[in-house]
């Protein structure tokens, strides 16, 4: 049986970007993680120890999102969904996506977004 655990719209003010001024002066950040896994066990026995813990991988996130400046969203994304694969066995697949606001285009759009899809072993 495959579920899947999703945490949307995780939002960050973060420093990065492939420009300085991004980078010092920040900005909005999101995160959306769907974590592939089987939790039947979990809910029949209603154990948390049996499933995917998001509160941790909340703050995994939060560690990931902070703890350096990238210059891509794409880097980011990436290292998110290798972290969790790696920390979380009984992920099978994720799929996360991140977000940035406020990007110098030259013109107005809402946001540009970096999905990266993985399959633990991969």
């Amino acid at each position: 049986m495959t579920n899947i655990i999703r945490i949307k719209n995780a939002s960050f003010y973060a420093y990065h970007g492939a420009l300085k001024e991004e980078q010092f002066m920040g900005g909005k950040f999101e995160a959306d993680v769907d974590m592939y896994t089987d939790f039947s066990e979990a809910a029949a026995h209603d154990d948390l120890k049996q499933t995917i813990n998001y509160h941790e991988v909340y703050k995994y996130i939060n560690q990931l999102v902070h703890e350096k400046k990238y210059y891509l969203i794409e880097t980011l994304a990436t290292l998110i969904a290798d972290g969790i694969l790696n920390k979380y066995p009984a992920v099978v697949k994720i799929a996360v996506r991140v977000r940035k606001h406020s990007v110098p285009v030259g013109g107005v759009l809402d946001c540009v977004e970096a999905e990266v899809i993985k399959e633990n072993g991969r």
